[in-house]
């Protein structure tokens, strides 16, 4: 029993993390789960069974705050689900631990780079509110899905960031439509599993367990979404992509560092982290009419109503139609222009 109330609470933290900063719920659920000897298609299949009902709430709490872009879910999820599947039915014949450290070494340069704007620049204006192109999402999702699935987490770490660094979306909307987008992800992944393993290994009482805490969490961070300031909800993701994929780069095969080491890097990446969120914190409160998440959504809607103005103004206006007289005059020049 004490088993299953500590899962329920890793689940709990798991989804308000996840919900509010569009990532780490598989990772954290994951590695609690093979912490305790559970097998990584195992774990993974648990994960995402308990993030079919986790996901499903969290997209619906998403919606009713207005955290959610319709767009970039159409656009991201269906590529997603065909990378999760795909994903799914591989990871017990295929093994990614190859491709994990060049994952994390560019997840860290985005998280980066996500910290280091958000924090001195606060959210980027120049191309906020210009669309995200398909081109662009559905290769996102194809492969967000897919690490998704093989690692037991990866959408929100992969599909955050690159959608964060593009500078077209307000941190909310892009965590909101994320998590939305995850509930398509986790029924493909499990469908994937449930077709190669069958139920083999899945304790469904863990299941329950982290699925009720990820329900009651879930609401609980979707509110927390709307109301932080984007520059403070960018610094915070900045700085978890940054951990969690320094954590993954250092414990990999590839580096393989001792504990003291990396120990050391950690607090050196909480000490900046913390840094960078009060200097985020100081200019929001200089500046809190024009740094509100209230402020920057009104401020991208503007720009989306000039952008749909602007490619209607390029539009030439149809001229009036030509009468007979002028149709009899065309006609009549046909021979001469053909050299008749």
């Amino acid at each position: 029993m004490r088993t299953i109330v500590l899962i329920g609470l890793v689940g709990f933290a798991a989804q308000l993390v996840d919900g509010s900063l569009g990532m780490a719920y598989g990772v954290t659920t994951t590695t609690l789960l093979l912490a305790i000897g559970t097998n990584p298609a195992a774990a993974s299949a648990t994960v995402h069974l308990a993030e079919i009902g986790t996901t499903l709430v969290s997209g619906v709490s998403h919606w009713k705050f207005g955290n959610v872009d319709w767009r970039v879910v159409r656009r991201i999820a269906i590529p997603g689900a065909i990378g999760a599947f795909l994903g799914a039915t591989i990871l017990s014949k295929l093994s990614t631990e190859a491709a994990a450290p060049v994952m994390a070494v560019i997840l860290l340069l985005l998280g980066l780079y996500i910290l280091i704007r958000f924090t001195f620049q606060g959210i980027p204006r120049h191309n906020l509110g210009k669309p995200l192109r398909k081109r662009f999402l559905s290769p996102l999702g194809f492969v967000a899905g897919f690490v998704d699935a093989t690692g037991g987490g990866g959408w929100g770490p992969v599909g955050t960031p690159a959608i964060l660094a593009s500078g077209r979306l307000e941190p909310r909307k892009v965590i909101g439509s994320i998590d939305t987008s995850e509930f398509i992800i986790a029924v493909a992944a499990s469908l994937g599993f449930l077709f190669s393993l069958g139920s083999q290994g899945i304790n469904f009482a863990w299941v329950g367990a982290i699925l009720v805490g990820g329900v009651v969490a879930a609401p609980i961070a979707a509110w927390l979404v709307r109301h932080i300031p984007p520059r403070l909800l960018g610094a915070s993701v900045g700085g978890l992509i940054v951990l969690t994929n320094t954590r993954s780069l250092l414990k990999s095969d590839f580096i393989d560092a001792p504990g003291g080491v990396r120990n050391v890097f950690y607090v050196v990446i909480v000490i900046g982290w913390a840094a960078a969120f009060a200097y985020s914190l100081r200019e929001y409160l200089r500046d809190r009419d024009n740094e509100s998440s209230d402020a920057v959504t009104h401020f991208r809607e503007e720009q989306e109503v000039a952008l749909v103005g602007t490619r209607t103004d390029d539009v030439p206006a149809p001229g009036p139609a030509p009468d007979a007289t002028e149709k009899r005059d065309v006609v009549g020049l046909l021979p001469e222009v053909n050299g008749e």
